[in-house]
C-alpha cells in the first residue's frame, strides 16, 4: 500500500480543483509512428504516479513531453494551470518548475558535486552563490552524499551520482519531479539507495511521475499506477488493484511475465 495518504485519483477536473499536471488529448508522432495516442492524465499536487508498461509503450516519451524535451503534435500539457510554451524564456521558466532525473546522471564531469547542484539556481534563478551553496549542502546531506560535495562525479559510485542528480533537480525547487527509469543504469546493490531517497521524497509530499521497472517501489511508494501499451493508457488505478487484479489482458500478460521472474 502507499506509504502516505494518497490523494483521490478520481478526475480532479470534475471535482473542481486544478490538477498540478494536466495532459489533455496529447498525440506524439515519429514520422508515421504514433508514440502517444490521445493521452489524458490529470495529476493533483502531492500524488506519486508510476508509469509502467512494456518497452516501446510510450512511458519515457510521455515523461519527456511534460517538460517539452519531446514536442507534441496535438493536445495540451499544463503545469499548475499554465500551458507549456513552445519555446523561449517562458519555456525555460516553466522547466524550472519541473525537475527531471534520467537513466544517465548527466552531471558535468569537470565540475564538483557542489558546483553541479548550485549551477541551476545561480544561473537560472539568480540565487546568490553563498545561499545556493548552503542549500546545495543541505540537499546533498538529505540524499546522503554531503561528504562528497568537493569531489568530481567520476569519484562517486553510480548510486551516489544519481542521488546527486536528484539533489540537483530539487535545488531548483520544482513543483513536480519526473523520473525516467532512474535506476535502470545502476548496479543492483545501488538501486535501493536511490529508491530510498525517492520514497522519502514521496513521503514528504513531492508530486512525482516515475517511469520504472521496479515493481516493489511501484507497489509501496506509488499512489497511482498508469499502465501504458502501444502509446495508450490502458489502466489507471491504485497500485494494490493493479497488482492484484489487473483488468486488461495486456496488463495481465505484462504482469505474468515480470512477476514470474
Amino acid at each position: 500500500m502507499a506509504t502516505h495518504p494518497g490523494p483521490d485519483t478520481s478526475d480532479p477536473v470534475a471535482s473542481g480543483s486544478t490538477p498540478l499536471v494536466s495532459i489533455s488529448g496529447v498525440d506524439k508522432y515519429y514520422g508515421d509512428f504514433a508514440a502517444l495516442k490521445q493521452i489524458d492524465l490529470h495529476i493533483p499536487a502531492g500524488q506519486v504516479v508510476i508509469l509502467i508498461g512494456p518497452s516501446g509503450s510510450g512511458k519515457s516519451t510521455l515523461c519527456r513531453t511534460i517538460n517539452r524535451l519531446e514536442t507534441i503534435q496535438s493536445g495540451q500539457i499544463s503545469i499548475d494551470g499554465k500551458p507549456l510554451p513552445a519555446e523561449g524564456k517562458g519555456l525555460a521558466a516553466l522547466r524550472a518548475d519541473v525537475g527531471m532525473v534520467f537513466q544517465s546522471f548527466n552531471l558535468f564531469a569537470h565540475k564538483t558535486i557542489l558546483e553541479n547542484v548550485t549551477l541551476g539556481p545561480i544561473k537560472v534563478k539568480g540565487v546568490k552563490k553563498a545561499e545556493a551553496e548552503a542549500e546545495a549542502r543541505r540537499l546533498l546531506d538529505r540524499v546522503g552524499v554531503g561528504a562528497q560535495a568537493d569531489k568530481l562525479p567520476a569519484q562517486l559510485s553510480g548510486g551516489q551520482q544519481q542521488r546527486v542528480a536528484i539533489a540537483r533537480a530539487l535545488a531548483m525547487k520544482p513543483k513536480v519531479m519526473l523520473f525516467d527509469e532512474p535506476t535502470s543504469a545502476l548496479d543492483p546493490e545501488m538501486v535501493k539507495e536511490v529508491l530510498d531517497v525517492m520514497v522519502e521524497l514521496a513521503k514528504g509530499g513531492m508530486t512525482m511521475i516515475v517511469v520504472t521497472h521496479e515493481m516493489g517501489f511501484a507497489r509501496t511508494a506509488g499512489d497511482r499506477v498508469v499502465f501504458m501499451s502501444d502509446g495508450e493508457i490502458v489502466e489507471d488505478t491504485d497500485p494494490e488493484s493493479f497488482f492484484t487484479n489487473p483488468r486488461s489482458a495486456r496488463a495481465q500478460d505484462f504482469l505474468s511475465k515480470i512477476l514470474s521472474h
